[in-house]
């Protein structure tokens, strides 16, 4: 009998334990209880489940390179998380491009629904490069939680033009060195019409922070800030979603955006981002297209608050749009308090997505459920 009370004893304080809101900011721990270990994240919801992948960090300045690899957790209520282990681990042998000590930044997976295969791509920067490779990488798996077995990193497109660049400017001979300072009104219009473009055609186009969409036709597009952070390039993926198909679009060229996230409502496609400012955090922004290929309509800043919150977006960068399974236009915003001094201690902001007018909204709420969007 003793025996018994007990158990029911853990069983009851195990129930208590458990999650049953959102608090943005705070540790967020998993069923092991660890505060969870997956930063610049996406999620892919299959089969009813949600999976969270995300960076791996570790402690201190140096825990902000790759020394472990990408994390996996899975949830079914998306309040409580199971810890999956590592789907995709960074190597030893220093002959690998995806070895210890490399940077990996927001991986992404999704489902390929006619080869049956879990395919993530990320943002790769080589060991001791800094940031100049700007690569994505990928790898793919059996089994959504892993461990998927790295394939390659590449620059874009290499050889192909966007489907929206102009045949006039394609000979342009304005290059780095027709400057003698940068930043200046004519050097950013050279940015704008593609000086980055044009000098990375042969080799392939910079890849840096990014993310993936699949369409409701099955059309997978890969987001990523290109041309030395300037542009945002829109990439359709090849059927198998394991290389890029050649066609891709310039969006808001020389706007500076990085950290797309991307969502569909209804038949508009919504993008919340941020400037480029490291690991300071920024006002966000936002743009609505009717094609993924755009053109873009940027929407102004979706934070709203106090002056700090409006200007920070809540002290935090978008890494994703999370459309919850089973209610209407119901949308999450997911996005990192990064701490980088201590990586392994960032946090999560996650807020919903509301509308105004046409435009998404975020309001800081210090707790909140699923409660909160009308089914």
């Amino acid at each position: 009998m003793y025996l018994l009370l007990t158990a029911l004893v853990l069983l009851l304080a195990s129930c208590d334990a458990q999650n049953k809101s959102f608090s943005p900011g705070k540790v967020w721990k998993d069923n092991k209880g660890t505060h969870i270990n997956a930063h610049g994240g996406g999620i892919l919801f299959h089969d009813g489940i949600y999976y969270w992948f995300g960076e791996h960090k570790t402690e201190g300045k140096a825990g902000n390179k790759a020394n472990v690899g990408v994390h996996c957790y899975s949830s079914t209520d998306l309040y409580n998380w199971k810890d999956e282990g590592i789907a995709l681990a960074v190597h030893e042998d220093t002959t690998s491009l995806l070895t210890k000590g490399c940077v990996i930044e927001r991986p992404k997976v999704i489902y390929n629904e006619n080869t049956g295969k879990y395919v993530m791509w990320f943002h790769h920067e080589l060991k001791g490069m800094g940031y100049q490779a700007a690569m994505t990488g990928l790898a793919v798996s059996d089994v959504a939680t892993g461990p998927y077995t790295y394939l390659k990193s590449i620059n874009p497109n290499a050889g192909h033009w966007p489907v929206n660049y102009p045949d006039s400017l394609k000979n342009d001979t304005t290059t780095e060195a027709s400057f003698e300072k940068k930043w200046t009104e004519e050097w950013r219009q050279a940015v704008k019409d593609g000086m980055f473009l044009r000098r990375d055609f042969e080799r392939g186009q910079m890849a840096r922070d990014m993310t993936l969409f699949v369409d409701t036709d099955g059309t997978a597009y890969h987001f990523h800030a290109s041309e030395e952070n300037q542009t945002l390039h829109i990439a359709q993926l090849t059927d198998d979603y394991l290389g890029f198909s050649g066609v891709y679009a310039r969006v808001l060229p020389g706007d500076a955006n990085e950290a797309p996230a991307i969502f569909k409502r209804g038949d508009k496609y919504y993008m919340i981002s941020s400037g480029c400012t490291g690991w300071d955090p920024n006002p966000a922004r936002s743009a609505v297209a009717v094609h993924p290929f755009g053109p873009w309509l940027s929407l102004g800043n979706p934070a709203r608050g106090t002056e700090e919150q409006v200007k920070t977006t809540f002290h935090s960068q978008s890494t994703f749009v999370l459309p919850v399974d089973g209610k209407k236009d119901a949308f999450i915003f997911m996005a990192d308090h990064w701490r980088p001094n201590n990586a392994i201690d960032g946090r999560y902001i996650w807020l919903p997505v509301t509308f105004e007018e046409g435009k998404p909204v975020l309001e800081w709420h210090d707790d909140w459920d699923l409660r909160i969007f009308k089914k």
